[in-house]
């Protein structure tokens, strides 16, 4: 009776025909685990078809982060529940084809598997497939980590994991480390509690990009459930496993060490700083590495343990005050002057600093320049950057990264690339200036050399005169990466380059805010806004998409009567970027205003939203600064709210 009932819900429309189709796919096949199966019943017998809607109207994707979605459901079912409490992980993982559990994560891993397998066949390599996984603190993770690594085995490959949650940056690195041909990290980085993902990396280290990751994903559009649903049923213990030990923890330790130019700057001049994992892996390798170079850092106790429910916070995500709120009080009472914070999976760092009476956080475009400001005049300083190699050295940033390190770049005589929103865009260019670099000294010099093993400085000459270094990678989403071991933004690197940058700042006696305000009457204060709308399950997705086409096709002459002078369509073929190699297309708008603001559009890859980033800036050596600020966040206000207005109306047009 109760499929009938499913039958009725298509006819009548209560529910997608994709909706109908995946759950009786679910519900026919004699394999699948009566758990999954009794769950949709009862959504079904509850006529719950928004949550049938959510989990079942397509099947999960890959976006610009890999894989992410809701582990645990708006409603979670009683054999998903298993008998345990809300607070707990459930036993099972909600069942559906659109949200992230057993079945997409080992249809995930039998698709890397088979692509690994394709590309080592195709280059010749009579290798054994190598994978090494990581996990975070989430809901499920540990677990499917071990469902990850045994199905990989399964298939005929290597699989190494740690003996639990570590970073994604660490995953990153040892992916390189241990000469791995792709990785996996478990994590949904600062997604809510009830998210989790599956995060692919090849054997740069780096995330999956073209054409790698649409072949995974023609692999996994095209897997069967019944070629993985044998594997459901093995469990596996810790010992069964190749486990990473404590020399690859020291190993990436050391590593990063090149995040610092000057150590010396940390140990005579650090400020007091706060640390926050806000419940997640931060603490693990950040506060080791901060207290290795003489800095005083005390640890928020409540948020240094592991919470998949992240209980002390609405969202572990540190763009958040309020996430950063609990460390501000320890920097308050511990008269500390400097407040970090990652987030669960520590790629991203917050930065709060102390002013006045209270504390101020910056800005993720803030803290990118306060890094590459410093980092740049320390090269100099050093003469390792110097009026004859200054084109051997860049900065790298997405589109959607404050235009100030643009102008920042050019003030110090380097290049900039702009790349797609993805740090994975950014590892792809460190990856080819060391293939170029190699390449250069193989011809040039006739030797081969081993970038991994080379000392920072010796790196950094060798770059700067066959290819280019890269003085900083960052993206305003509070992505930093100071240094080129490491294929991903890294939030263990980024406190170390915060620090030093901070302690240089007190070495020469100048407030942060204060050193801010410089940069902004040098480059002209720039100040950048994100509107994020979100649209849940199928519905949101149609909303989004409908979004997207309406300004394409009827984007007007103006937008908040600031006429419109330029409109730059990424998902367009043949663009280029700044050393004209053609950009990946993608879902996205740039439109720039007559008065010099920008305006850009794109649907998140990783999250239900739609995400309108805006930047504002005056010009250069403003006679009133603070006016000038005044005056550029209010346009910047007025024209964010505009463009939330027009786009809910266009959603329902």
């Amino acid at each position: 009776m109760t499929k009938e009932n499913l039958q009725k819900a298509g006819k009548s429309g209560m529910i997608f025909p994709s909706t109908q189709r995946n759950c009786e796919e679910f519900l026919n096949l004699s394999s699948m685990p009566a758990w999954a199966k009794e769950s949709i019943l009862e959504l079904v017998e509850n006529e719950n078809w928004e949550e049938l809607n959510d989990r079942f109207y397509k099947n999960l994707n890959f976006g610009t982060g890999g894989m992410r979605g809701r582990t645990i459901g708006k409603t979670i079912t009683k054999q998903e529940l298993g008998g345990k409490s809300s607070k707990e992980t459930p036993k099972h993982a909600a069942v559906g084809t659109n949200t992230l559990n057993e079945f997409t994560i080992l249809k995930a891993t039998k698709a890397l598997y088979q692509y690994v397998e394709e590309w080592l066949s195709t280059a010749g390599a009579l290798e054994q497939p190598r994978l090494v996984v990581a996990y975070d603190v989430r809901h499920f993770s540990s677990d499917f980590c071990k469902s990850v690594a045994t199905a990989w085995e399964n298939m005929g490959g290597y699989a190494m994991i740690f003996d639990g949650p570590r970073s994604t940056p660490q995953l990153s690195y040892s992916v390189r480390n241990r000469f791995a041909h792709a990785g996996v990290v478990i994590t949904a980085s600062h997604n809510p509690f009830h998210d989790n993902g599956f995060k692919a990396y090849f054997q740069d280290g780096g995330q999956l990009v073209s054409p790698h990751a649409q072949k995974v994903v023609e692999y996994y559009n095209n897997i069967e459930l019944d070629e993985i649903l044998p594997w459901l049923k093995e469990e596996g213990s810790l010992d069964q496993f190749n486990v990473l030990g404590k020399e690859d923890d020291l190993s990436y330790g050391a590593v990063l060490e090149d995040a610092v130019y000057s150590p010396d700057l940390l140990k005579d001049h650090s400020p007091k700083i706060v640390f926050s994992p806000i419940h997640g892996t931060g603490a693990i390798s950040s506060v080791p590495s901060l207290l290795d170079h003489g800095v005083e850092v005390v640890t928020v106790k409540l948020q240094n343990q592991f919470d998949p429910n992240f209980t002390s916070v609405k969202s572990p995500n540190p763009e958040n005050k309020e996430a950063l709120s609990l460390a501000i009080s320890e920097a308050k009472k511990t008269k500390s002057e400097v407040v970090i914070a990652s987030d669960p999976d520590c790629d991203r760092i917050g930065v709060a600093l102390r002013h006045e009476k209270d504390f101020v956080c910056l800005s993720g475009n803030q803290i990118a320049c306060l890094l590459a400001e410093y980092r740049l005049i320390s090269l100099k300083s050093k003469q390792i950057l110097k009026p004859e190699n200054k084109d051997g050295f860049t900065l790298l940033k997405t589109f959607v990264t404050t235009p100030m390190l643009e102008k920042i770049s050019n003030d110090h005589g380097i290049g900039y690339v702009n790349t797609p929103t993805g740090f994975k865009w950014m590892a792809q260019k460190l990856s080819q200036y060391e293939e170029r670099a190699a390449l250069g000294v193989r011809e040039k010099e006739g030797i081969g050399i081993d970038f991994d093993t080379t000392d920072l400085f010796t790196r950094i000459d060798i770059l700067s005169r066959y290819s280019k270094y890269v003085a900083l990678a960052a993206e305003e989403s509070y992505g930093y990466l100071p240094l080129d071991l490491v294929r991903d933004k890294d939030g263990n690197a980024a406190s170390l380059a915060v620090a030093e940058a901070l302690s240089y700042l007190q070495s020469i006696n100048v407030k942060p805010l204060d050193f801010l305000n410089k940069l902004y009457l040098k480059y002209g204060f720039h100040y950048e806004k994100t509107e994020n709308i979100y649209f849940e399950g199928a519905e949101g997705s149609e909303k989004i998409q409908k979004i997207m086409s309406s300004l394409r096709k009827s984007l007007g002459k103006d937008l908040n009567g600031i006429a419109v002078s330029k409109v730059k369509d990424f998902s367009e073929s043949g663009l280029l970027d700044e050393e004209d190699q053609p950009l990946e297309k993608e879902n996205f708008l740039m439109i720039s205003l007559e008065n010099g603001f920008t305006v850009a559009i794109r649907p998140s890859g990783t999250e239900p939203k739609i995400k309108f980033y805006l930047f504002g800036e005056s010009i250069p050596n403003s006679q009133n600064l603070p006016e000038t600020k005044k005056s550029i966040i209010s346009q910047v206000n007025e024209l964010g709210a505009y463009l939330v207005e027009d786009a809910n109306r266009r959603a329902t047009s």
